[in-house]
C-alpha cells in the first residue's frame, strides 16, 4: 500500500491534469464530432472543411478551459504568447486529425457517415495525446522545467521584480 501511495504522489500533478485534461477533451470531441456532423449534413459541406469549422470552435474552448481550469497552477507568460502557442500547437493537431480523416474518405475510399466518424475519432485521440504533451511542454511549462524558447526575453519586461534592481534586468549569463 506504501509504494502504491508513493507512486500516486510521484505522479500526482499528472494524474490531476490529466483528468482536467480530460474532461476539457470530452467537451472537446462533443463539439468538433457534433459540429462536424452538423455542418455536414445541415450545410451540406464536405468533411474536411466542416471538421476544420467545428475544431477552432472546440480550440477556442479548450484554449480558456486549459489556460483557467486544466493548467491553471503551471508557469504563465502572456496571453499573446500562449494563445499563438496553443492556436499553433492545435494546427499542428488539426492536421493529424485531418490526416486520419483524409486518409480514410480520400485514399481509402471509405465515405460514409460510420468511416468518417471513426477517423475523426482516431485523429482525435492521436492529436489529443500530442497536444497534452505539447501543452505542458511549451505552452504551460511546469514552473521547475526550463523556461521555453523566448520566454527569457519577455518574462523581465512583462513580471516586473520586487526588491533587488540588479535582478530586473533579467537572467545573467
Amino acid at each position: 500500500m506504501d509504494s502504491a501511495r508513493r507512486l500516486y504522489e510521484r505522479f500526482r500533478q499528472l494524474i490531476h491534469e490529466g483528468a482536467k485534461f480530460g474532461v476539457v477533451g470530452i467537451i472537446g470531441v462533443v463539439i468538433t464530432d457534433g459540429g462536424t456532423n452538423l455542418l455536414r449534413s445541415n450545410m451540406h459541406i464536405g468533411w474536411l472543411t466542416a471538421n476544420v469549422i467545428a475544431t477552432i470552435v472546440a480550440t477556442a474552448f479548450a484554449y480558456v478551459a486549459s489556460r483557467y481550469w486544466t493548467f491553471k497552477h503551471r508557469e504563465r507568460t502572456t496571453v499573446g504568447r500562449e494563445s499563438v502557442l496553443f492556436f499553433v500547437l492545435n494546427g499542428v493537431g488539426l492536421l493529424i486529425q485531418l490526416g486520419c480523416l483524409g486518409f480514410t474518405v480520400h485514399i481509402l475510399g471509405y465515405t460514409g457517415k460510420l468511416p468518417a466518424n471513426v477517423a475523426i475519432l482516431v485523429g482525435i485521440v492521436l492529436a489529443t495525446l500530442f497536444r497534452f504533451w505539447s501543452y505542458r511542454k511549451w505552452v504551460w511549462p511546469d514552473k521547475g522545467q526550463d523556461a521555453p524558447a523566448g520566454h527569457e526575453a519577455i518574462e523581465p519586461v512583462l513580471a516586473p521584480v520586487a526588491g533587488n534592481p540588479s535582478e530586473q534586468a533579467g537572467p545573467q549569463n
